[in-house]
C-alpha cells in the first residue's frame, strides 16, 4: 500500500472531483445518492486514496442515514479519531490513518455488539468482493468471510 501525498497533483488525477473534496477537504456527500450507502455484496472497503483495509461488509448496517454505517473497523490501527468542532458541532472525525483521508464520523448510536456507528463516506471507499480478495493482495481478510 502507498501513501501518497495529497499535495501530488498526480492525485487529484487519481481522484474524481468527489473523492477528491471527500478525503482531502473534508466534505460530506449526499445521504442516499452514493454508492454504498445501499450496497450489501461480501468483501471488504478499503480506503479510496491509499488502499488501507478498513470496513468489512460483515460489521455494515442499515443506519437509516443514507451512508455506509459500520460497527466497528477491520482493524482499529487503520483508523484515526479526532475530535470535530465544525459546523457549531461536537463530533469524533474518522481518518485512515496511512493515508489521512477523511473517512467520516463516530456516533455512538449503532447496535451491538459495539454500540458504535462508523457513518463513512463512500467517495471515500473503494469495495473489494470476497473473490477479489486474494488477487489485490487482500487475501489475509479472506478469513472474515464463512
Amino acid at each position: 500500500m502507498h501513501k501518497p501525498n495529497p499535495a501530488d497533483p498526480s492525485l487529484r488525477e487519481k481522484l474524481t472531483p468527489l473523492q477528491y473534496e471527500v478525503t482531502q477537504c473534508s466534505a460530506t456527500e449526499p445521504p442516499f445518492r452514493n454508492e454504498f450507502w445501499n450496497h450489501h455484496a461480501a468483501g471488504i472497503y478499503v480506503d479510496v486514496v491509499s488502499g488501507e483495509p478498513l470496513f468489512a461488509s460483515t460489521d455494515k448496517f442499515d443506519s437509516g442515514t443514507g451512508w455506509p454505517s459500520f460497527t466497528r473497523p477491520i482493524e482499529p490501527r487503520h483508523v484515526n479519531e479526532h475530535e470535530d468542532r465544525s459546523h457549531g458541532m461536537r463530533r469524533v472525525e474518522v481518518r485512515s490513518a496511512e493515508g489521512d483521508s477523511h473517512l467520516g464520523h463516530l456516533f455512538p448510536d449503532g447496535p451491538g455488539p459495539t454500540g458504535m456507528r462508523y457513518c463513512i463516506n463512500s467517495a471515500a471507499l473503494r469495495f473489494i468482493p470476497v473473490d477479489r480478495l486474494e488477487a489485490e493482495g487482500y487475501g489475509a481478510y479472506r478469513q472474515l468471510f464463512p
